[in-house]
């Protein structure tokens, strides 16, 4: 057995006798290949198959992992692997273990992160029977091109387990996810941290397997998107809370004076307040967005982002209360206006429309004003811990 090799193959396993021994093979013959010293370790998650006396006999290291999930099961192999380098991937036989030599190439060269990729458009190839129709054409498709979007990387295939990294890269990553996530937040964090990634072109084949895979796409597929929106704040709330608040104060500011006529449609004071609470909605949507941000980068989740720390010195905890303030004033002068309309009358009859359209837009203008105020102590609270994480002279003020 090497103590010190150069790379190490690993496999997340549980009950996998049926295509173990193939995988174990086939991984032997990639290290001698790719001309590197190397083993192959298995992350055992609980096999009951005999899994583990296979893996033995086939000249594999077996570390047991406890704690039950995919991403458990590798961060608990990746602690026990001796290589400086290391590929993972499932030991299914869906994946090529002979082949990795381009894999070791890349990481020869001082690439951080390897990625397969299995699409044809990053230059892989689907074996017939390999994927299913929704994961090949909907789940992959729609997941790898939201990564791309929300997060700036250019990896092809998000979500291709054969990917291989270093061990000094994997320590920068501090991987915290236990299940499926794990191969999203890998991607996120390796392209949060500036690390250097490539793929390689693939061939993914049918599994060897006579039973159900442990994958299940719409959970797991759903699991991966929640993931991607937690990580990125900006399309989880900045941006639709923006064309909220915009198109809320826009309908808002149309209708206050009188009703609008559409053709044979008529607006009136309830698309007004619709309008209203989408520009309510919206302010409190921005609001998280910050929020989240701000505690994102004080809890190293997020990378510090020097477009944000701009507006954080300019967006002061005053300067939030002072423009809270002002439009929560607003709101107030309005509600008092509709007092002294109604005091007019001697606090009898009032025209409803006419009032109906001042107690909304006052409504809308406190609510408003007390969220911005309320939402910039947050932050300012918030941003104590971010600017503690910063070394002296990079500090950024409370917000």
């Amino acid at each position: 057995m090497i103590d010190q090799p150069e790379l190490t193959i690993l496999m997340p396993c549980l009950n996998e006798a049926e295509t173990l021994a193939v995988c174990i093979q086939k991984a032997l013959r990639g290290i001698a290949a790719a001309g590197v010293t190397g083993e192959v370790l298995i992350a055992d998650n609980g096999s009951t198959d005999g899994s583990i006396e296979i893996a033995q006999r086939e000249g594999a290291r077996v570390v047991p992992v406890a704690e039950k999930g995919y991403g458990s099961a590798l961060r608990g192999g990746v602690l026990a692997a001796r290589g400086r380098w290391i590929i993972m991937g499932d030991a299914d036989d869906s994946y090529d273990f002979s082949e990795i030599t381009g894999f070791v190439a890349r990481l020869r060269e001082g690439y951080d992160l390897v990625m397969g990729c299995r699409m044809p458009r990053g230059g892989g190839r689907i074996a017939p029977g390999a994927m299913p129709w929704k994961n090949r054409w909907l789940g992959n498709p729609v997941l790898s091109f939201l990564g791309r979007l929300f997060f700036k990387t250019p990896i092809q295939d998000f979500h291709c387990g054969l990917r291989g990294f270093s061990r000094a890269a994997y320590d920068r990553m501090e991987l915290v996810t236990t299940g499926m996530e794990f191969a999203s937040e890998m991607v996120i964090k390796a392209t949060h941290r500036g690390m250097r990634m490539t793929q390689v072109p693939i061939v993914l084949h049918k599994d060897g397997r006579s039973r159900p895979p442990h994958l299940k796409p719409w959970r797991d597929g759903w699991r991966h998107l929640r993931f991607m929106l937690i990580y990125s704040p900006r399309w989880l709330f900045l941006f639709p809370g923006l064309m909220l608040c915009v198109g809320g104060a826009l309908l808002s500011l149309s209708l206050y004076p009188a009703a609008i006529h559409v053709g044979s449609v008529q607006l009136d004071v309830g698309t007004l307040t619709l309008g209203c609470m989408a520009f309510i909605i919206g302010v409190q949507l921005v609001a998280f967005a910050f929020l989240t941000k701000t505690f994102a980068i004080g809890q190293g989740l997020l990378p510090d982002d020097p477009r944000f720390s701009r507006l954080f010195r300019l967006f002061t905890l005053e300067k939030g209360v002072m423009a809270g303030a002002l439009i929560f004033l607003s709101g107030f002068g309005i509600l008092l206006w509709a007092v002294l309309k109604w005091r007019e009358t001697g606090f009898g009859h009032l025209s409803v429309e006419e009032n109906v359209r001042r107690m909304i837009a006052s409504s809308t203008l406190i609510v408003v004003g007390l969220q911005v105020v309320f939402s910039s102590f947050f932050m300012s609270v918030l941003g104590l811990r971010t600017q503690s994480r910063r070394p002296p002279g990079s500090e950024l003020p409370a917000a």
